[in-house]
C-alpha cells in the first residue's frame, strides 16, 4: 500500500524514484510504495507512488523523445542497445542481488535472469538494422508497390513482477530498436530491478525521454490517464489473462495496437518410452525453475501408464531434495512466493485436490513464516479436470495423472483457454512431433524443459495472449506497415 513515511530497511543506493523526461524524481504527495522482501516479510525499501499525472508527464515526455529517437540512425540506435548489453552483464551482481531481494529468486536463477534479460539487448542491436521494407511492380504495371515499416511511436507497458529484469527488457529492446518510445508502469511488487535498469540504459546512451518509468499503487488510474493519452498508439503487457481481457477492453476504446503475453496451463507429458532420467530433469526445470512462478512452469502432468509410477518416484525425490529458503542463501533452490495471498491460493489448489482423491507423495503444506514459503510438492492420482488443473497454480506443485489413451490424453491436455506452451518427453522423434503439433499452445518444448530464446518467437495461442515477444518477429510488432503507390 502507499504510505509517506521511509521503509525499516535501509533502501541505500538503489534507484526508488520515478524517471521522467531524463529527471528522477518523487512524488509530488511523498507517498512510497511498500516493497516487501518476501523471504522475510518485512519492507525492503519505499519507492515513489506515482499519480495519474505522473503517468501523464511520461507519456507527453516519450512523445517529445520519439520524433528524434525515430530520425536517429539504425547503426546509431543498435550501438546503444549494444552498449546496454555490456553495461547490464557488467552489473550482473548487482542486478542478481536486487531480482533475489524483492522477488525471492534464488541467487543462480536471478543470475540467470540478468544474462536472459541482457540478451534481449544483444540480439535487437542486430534487428535494428535489419527491419526491411520492399518495391514491386503492381501487376497492372501502373504504378510501383512500396512498403516499409515505422515505429508505432508512444508506446504504454506494463510488467510483471515475476521477471523484474528480463520482461521489461524483453519488451524495451525490440520497442527501442525499432525507433518508439516508452511509458512503462514497472510491477507494484518488484519496482527495484526496473528502475536500475533504466538507470543503467542511460549510461549507455538512451537519450531522455526515450524510457519513462512510473510506478504505482493505482493500477487502475495509471491505465486510464495512458490509454487516454492523445500521443499512445501501443499497449504491451505481460500478465493474467483475467487482466488481459480488462485491459484489451479498454485498449478498444481508443483502438490501440496490443501485445500480450498471458497465462499458461502448461501440460507435461511422458511416454512409456521416455527417457525417464532425461525427463525428470527437464521437469524439475519446466516446473520449478524460478521457485515455480513462471508462466511457462508445467502446470498439469500426463504421464504414460506404464511409467507413472516410476515417474512419480523419481520427480517425488528430486521435489522433496530441494533446499527451501531465502535465496539469498546460494544452496536455497526454491525461494519464497511472492505474498502471503499467492500462499494461501497455492495451498487451496492443494487441498481441494486432495480432497478430491490426490495423495501428496511429497509436500502439500504451506511452511510457517518469516516469509512466504510453502513446500515443493508431488500430488498423484490427480483426475483431469480437478480444480487444480483448471487453475495456472505459479508454485512449486506438480499435479499428475495416469494415462493409456493418447488421443484421450491430447484432449484433456487442450481442454483450457489456455495454450501457451506444453512440453512432450518421447525417444520417438516422429511421435513426438505429431504429439507436439496437436497440442494447441504457442510454443513447444519437446525433450526439453526450457524453451525461452531471445531469437524464439515468444506467446502464446487461444487466451494466452497475442502477437509474440522475441526473434525477427518481435521487433515488427513495435512497426506499423506503410504502403506508398508511387509513379515515376
Amino acid at each position: 500500500m502507499a504510505r509517506s513515511d521511509r521503509s525499516i530497511c535501509d533502501a541505500g543506493a538503489m534507484q526508488t524514484q520515478m524517471l521522467i523526461g531524463g529527471d528522477w524524481r518523487g512524488a509530488a504527495s511523498g507517498e512510497l510504495i511498500d516493497v516487501l522482501d518476501p523471504a522475510t516479510g518485512d519492507v525492503a525499501a519505499g519507492v515513489a507512488a506515482g499519480t495519474p499525472a505522473d503517468a501523464v508527464a511520461a507519456c507527453d515526455a516519450a512523445a517529445a523523445a520519439q520524433p528524434g529517437w525515430a530520425a536517429t540512425a539504425p547503426r546509431v540506435r543498435s550501438e546503444i542497445l549494444r552498449d546496454s548489453h555490456r553495461i547490464l552483464i557488467e552489473h550482473t551482481d548487482e542486478l542478481a542481488d536486487l531480482i533475489t531481494l524483492e522477488n525471492g529468486k534464488p541467487r543462480a536463477d536471478a543470475v540467470g535472469e540478468v544474462a536472459y534479460a541482457a540478451e534481449f539487448f544483444r540480439w535487437n542491436a542486430e534487428e535494428a538494422v535489419r527491419i526491411h521494407g520492399s518495391i514491386s511492380v503492381a501487376p497492372s504495371g501502373a504504378n510501383r508497390i512500396i512498403t516499409r515499416h515505422p515505429p508505432v511511436g508512444v508506446v504504454a507497458m506494463i510488467t510483471p513482477w515475476n521477471f523484474p529484469a528480463a520482461m521489461i527488457t524483453r519488451k524495451l529492446a525490440p520497442a527501442l530498436a525499432a525507433g518508439n518510445t516508452v511509458a512503462i508502469k514497472p510491477p507494484r511488487e518488484a519496482p527495484l530491478t526496473s528502475l536500475r535498469v533504466a538507470e543503467l540504459l542511460a549510461e549507455a546512451g538512451v537519450p531522455p525521454g526515450v524510457v519513462n518509468l512510473v510506478p504505482t499503487a493505482n493500477s487502475g488510474a495509471w491505465l486510464d490517464a495512458v490509454v487516454d493519452h492523445r500521443a499512445v498508439r501501443m499497449l504491451s503487457f505481460t500478465g493474467s489473462t483475467e487482466v488481459g481481457r480488462v485491459l484489451l477492453k479498454r485498449c478498444a476504446d481508443r483502438v490501440l495496437k496490443v501485445v500480450m503475453e498471458l497465462g499458461g496451463n502448461a501440460p507435461f507429458v511422458v511416454f512409456a518410452d521416455a527417457d525417464l532420467e532425461a525427463a525428470t530433469s527437464g521437469a524439475m526445470v519446466a516446473k520449478m525453475r524460478h521457485s515455480a512462478e513462471t508462466c511457462t512452469a508445467a502446470n498439469r502432468f500426463f504421464v504414460e501408464a506404464p511409467v507413472h509410477d516410476e515417474f512419480v518416484e523419481r520427480l517425488a525425490t528430486e521435489m522433496g531434495a530441494m533446499k527451501v529458503g531465502n535465496g539469498s542463501d546460494p544452496d536455497v533452490t526454491c525461494g519464497p512466493m511472492i505474498n502471503g495471498a499467492s500462499v494461501q491460493n497455492i495451498d487451496r489448489l492443494v487441498r481441494s485436490a486432495v480432497d478430491g482423491g490426490a495423495t501428496a507423495v511429497t509436500g502439500g503444506a504451506a511452511i510457517d513464516g518469516p516469509g512466504f514459503f510453502y513446500e515443493p510438492t508431488v500430488l498423484g492420482g490427480v483426475e483431469p479436470g480437478a480444480p487444480i488443473t483448471r487453475e495456472e497454480i505459479f508454485g512449486p506443485v506438480a499435479p499428475i495423472s495416469s494415462f493409456t489413451d493418447t488421443d484421450a490424453m491430447i484432449a484433456a491436455a487442450n481442454d483450457t483457454e489456455m495454450g501457451l506452451i506444453g512440453y512432450v518427453y518421447t525417444q520417438d522423434l516422429a511421435k513426438g512431433l505429431a504429439v507436439s503439433e496437436r497440442i494447441e499452445a504457442g510454443m513447444i518444448g519437446l525433450n526439453r524443459g526450457a524453451v525461452s530464446d531471445p531469437a524464439a518467437p515468444f506467446g502464446g495461442m487461444k487466451q494466452s495472449g497475442l502477437g509474440r515477444e522475441g526473434a525477427s518477429e518481435g521487433i515488427y510488432e513495435f512497426c506499423e506497415t506503410q504502403y506508398i503507390a508511387a509513379e515515376w
